[in-house]
């Protein structure tokens, strides 16, 4: 079994920084895929990125890549987001994932999930 425990998040003026938490507890931590995503009002959630226990990273698109930095310490079970750059559009609650098998937590279909953190992006 594996809880996740996401911090971080806050108001951000455009083009600032933040930096998400995800801090991750079981005894299987190592063996999983653990990733962000994120749901805007209205919209449905969308994959941000992904990183496996090994250090490979996939981002999502373009509206990311560049500005976002995933990366984990398995010292100390946590796993992080680093945004920089941010856009109004950015604005959205954000949700760590882990799951054994990456192509299903891509898919959205994570075993785990973390309460979410709101990050807001003023202009």
């Amino acid at each position: 079994q594996v809880q996740l425990v996401e911090s971080g998040g806050g108001l951000v003026q455009a083009g600032g920084s933040l930096r998400l938490s995800c801090a991750a507890s079981g005894r299987t931590f190592n063996s999983h895929v653990m990733g962000w995503f994120r749901q805007a009002p209205g919209k449905e959630r969308e994959f941000v990125a992904a990183i496996r226990w090994s250090g490979i990273v996939t981002y999502a698109a373009a509206s990311v890549k560049g500005r976002f930095t995933i990366s984990r310490d398995n010292a100390k079970n946590t796993v992080y987001l680093q945004m920089n750059s941010l856009k109004p559009e950015d604005t959205a609650v954000y949700y760590c994932a882990a799951d054994y098998d990456y192509t299903k937590l891509r898919g959205g279909g994570a075993d785990y999930w973390g309460q979410g953190t709101q990050i807001t992006v003023s202009s």
